[in-house]
């Protein structure tokens, strides 16, 4: 286990990117849910302001933790092909998937965002975070949202993943910075004490309280 939790772990990123300290150009994205907790240390630790960004992962149908894509605010969907020919799902099945995540991005948009505008993402220097990285789908999914917002440059950060997907040309991001990238990595959960569920109830207590420093 390398973190206690997502503050430690968030704790812990943030000490690989002082380099943004200070910078009014930073806007740090989590992505809901179990990153926003990372994020909201990351932000803390930067001086820097804090929202969420909205990803769902596409699980395969009979085995939701295996992603066959994922989809992002603004409409983006990102497919593993290779992935779906070798399950051999049809159009049918992977259009009620999406479907189901749609209803529930849409639901945590509204409630979390209680119509708070969303930050302005244009010309700045953007610092997507999540708890980790497994198949770098969901981290996919959201850089290629945040690129069509034409924001100055985009850095995925992470707290955990594999070493071959801390890949900038894997994610699509300008930087990709992990705090650690063990070599016997089976699973993001693994590399955590206590990895409970993120509830909706502390995403909006962490931007309130983000958005009462800022």
């Amino acid at each position: 286990m390398l973190f206690q939790d997502r503050t430690d772990a968030g704790q812990r990123l943030a000490e690989k990117l002082t380099a943004y300290a200070n910078n009014r150009d930073v806007l740090v994205l989590g992505l809901a849910r179990g990153g926003v907790p990372v994020a909201f240390e990351v932000a803390k630790a930067l001086d820097a302001p804090l929202d969420v960004f909205l990803v769902r992962k596409l699980g395969v149908p009979g085995n939701k933790e295996l992603a066959m894509g994922a989809i992002a605010s603004g409409g983006i969907c990102i497919l593993n092909e290779k992935l779906i020919a070798q399950k051999n799902l049809s159009k049918e099945a992977i259009s009620k998937v999406i479907a189901i995540e749609e209803r529930e991005l849409l639901r945590r948009e509204r409630v979390y965002r209680h119509n708070r505008p969303i930050l302005d993402v244009e010309g700045r220097i953007i610092i997507l975070v999540d708890d980790g990285l497994a198949t770098g789908a969901t981290m996919r999914a959201a850089v290629t949202a945040i690129r069509q917002q034409h924001p100055q440059q985009i850095v995925a950060a992470v707290a955990v993943s594999a070493p071959e997907t801390c890949d900038k040309h894997l994610i699509g991001a300008d930087r990709v910075v992990c705090a650690e990238t063990p070599e016997q990595f089976f699973a993001v959960g693994l590399c955590y004490k206590q990895f409970s569920p993120t509830e909706d109830a502390e995403i909006i207590d962490l931007l309130e309280r983000a958005a009462a420093r800022s």
